[in-house]
């Protein structure tokens, strides 16, 4: 039961959810949108301030999102004090950099200092080498420092992604020394979940959790309580390998080092949900070509990107169409080839994606690595071959009724050719260019969909050519 002075205090405290804003689906209605939209074009900024000002952070990034680019920096300079560095962390990137690069250095630098040290760094380092100069010339000395050296490690690393603000004391410190210096040091970071425990040379020994801390008598020593158990991640590791160690070992914050095993900064989860999120979107639109796919991306940009896949694939299916060339007279003959091969293509493409998808989430995952990969090939070749069977039936019983039973052969033994083909494609390709050291979700597509097509057509038409159904 809730003391009853607690309920007056929880009646006090304002919700962040609203009705009138939100969906169930916590997404900003329509309605609402449009209500800012005409207050901002009616130039009604008190109205537009009005409405926005109830909205969290990640709202107010997600209504700015919405919006026309006019319209985004009109309600930008109508809601100022509300634009906080909260805000601009949640934009989308590309909206984050076209709205950094109207403001003044200053502004930019101001905004910066708001933010934890990653979220400052992915705020500055997409800016143009002379509006970074810019910005960072106004920071102050020691923020400047800390985003200068962020930006010299490699994009997508772990020593961009760390955030520098934490706390790390020597183990000879007993609980209650813990506790007094947190409550003395003002200028320590405000916000943290657990204590790095650190040797005379600065490397990570042990952490603390918090609760911890709270739960264990003054004259405890913290090397008695603190965990020596840790996983340490190397600064020039990649975020897709951080977001795996996270995932794998079920951290909620982790120590970066570097190359001497000093701490330099803390990796925590609310950064790595962001990084699955991206890592996971981003293999689906390479594996179909899509670049991006970001719908706030210049129109410049997403058209590079779509079209010289677009242009790959217009290459491989060039090789289709000289093997359904090589059998023009067999097809003339007899016309239910023609009808029957985007059948036979059709079912091999649809089984090489399946297949490939799954190849591609498993190196993505650290599932299939080189110790495995024959017997993932044999799996999926066993799953190819019983489904082939189970396709090659039903397409086998149908030609025959429509056309003649000897064509429903043809097409059945080409269907689990087709279908093992498939799998053996999907498996391989992804692995060739992961050894390569390429992204196998880049190109995979192109390569498998040319596989599957190809040999559809050479198995089909071959079949039928050598069993004399053309004459």
């Amino acid at each position: 039961m809730a003391d009853p002075d607690d309920t007056a205090l929880l009646q006090d405290f304002p919700s962040r959810e609203d009705g009138e804003q939100l969906d169930e689906d916590n997404r900003l209605k329509p309605a609402f949108v449009d209500a800012v939209r005409d207050a901002v074009k009616e130039g009604d900024t008190g109205r537009a301030y009005e409405l926005v000002e109830p909205l969290h952070p990640a709202d107010i990034a997600d209504l700015l999102e919405l919006l026309e680019k006019p319209e985004r920096y009109a309600l930008a300079a109508a809601i100022t004090d509300l634009m906080t560095g909260e805000v601009i962390a949640e934009l989308n990137d590309y909206v984050r950099d076209e709205m950094m690069e109207a403001l003044p250095a200053a502004a930019v630098a101001t905004i910066a200092e708001q933010l934890d040290t990653d979220d400052a760094v992915q705020l500055i380092e997409d800016l143009q080498p002379e509006d970074q100069r810019a910005v960072l010339a106004e920071l102050d000395p020691e923020d400047r420092a800390a985003i200068e050296s962020a930006l010299a490690y490699p994009e997508e690393s772990a020593g961009r992604l760390m955030q520098r603000e934490l706390v790390a004391v020597p183990e000879h410190m007993s609980v209650g020394d813990l506790i007094d210096y947190l409550r003395e040091r003002e200028e320590l970071t405000t916000e943290f979940w657990e204590i790095f425990i650190v040797d005379h040379r600065h490397r990570p020994v042990g952490t603390c959790q918090l609760s911890w801390v709270l739960r264990s008598p003054r004259h405890v020593a913290l090397a008695d309580v603190m965990k020596r158990e840790q996983t340490l991640i190397p600064v020039a590791m990649d975020q897709e390998e951080v977001a795996l160690r996270f995932q794998k070992y079920g951290l909620i914050s982790a120590a970066v080092v570097d190359e001497g095993g000093r701490l330099v900064g803390q990796l925590t989860v609310d950064d790595i949900v962001h990084i699955i999120q991206e890592e996971a979107g981003e293999d689906a639109l390479l594996m179909s070509g899509a670049g991006e796919g970001d719908i706030n991306e210049p129109l410049r940009e997403t058209y590079s990107a779509r079209v010289r896949w677009l242009i790959a694939n217009l290459g491989t299916a060039v090789i289709a169409s000289l093997i359904i060339h090589a059998f023009g007279a067999a097809i003339e003959q007899l016309v239910a080839l023609a009808v029957l091969m985007p059948v036979v293509a059709s079912i091999g493409g649809n089984a090489g994606t399946q297949t490939m998808a799954v190849t591609v989430r498993a190196i993505a995952t650290n599932q299939l690595t080189q110790s495995n990969t024959r017997r993932i090939l044999t799996r999926e070749m066993k799953v190819a071959l019983m489904n082939g069977v189970t396709v090659a039936v039903l397409v086998g019983l149908a030609t025959a009724l429509v056309f003649t039973p000897q064509l429903g052969g043809v097409i059945a033994l080409a269907v689990v050719i087709n279908i093992l083909t498939a799998g053996m494609a999907g498996v391989v390709v992804p692995v060739m260019f992961d050894r390569l050291d390429q992204d196998p979700a880049v190109a995979s597509s192109v390569f498998v969909t040319m596989i599957t097509d190809s040999m559809g057509f050479f198995a089909f038409l071959g079949l039928a050519v050598a069993t004399g159904l053309t004459g």
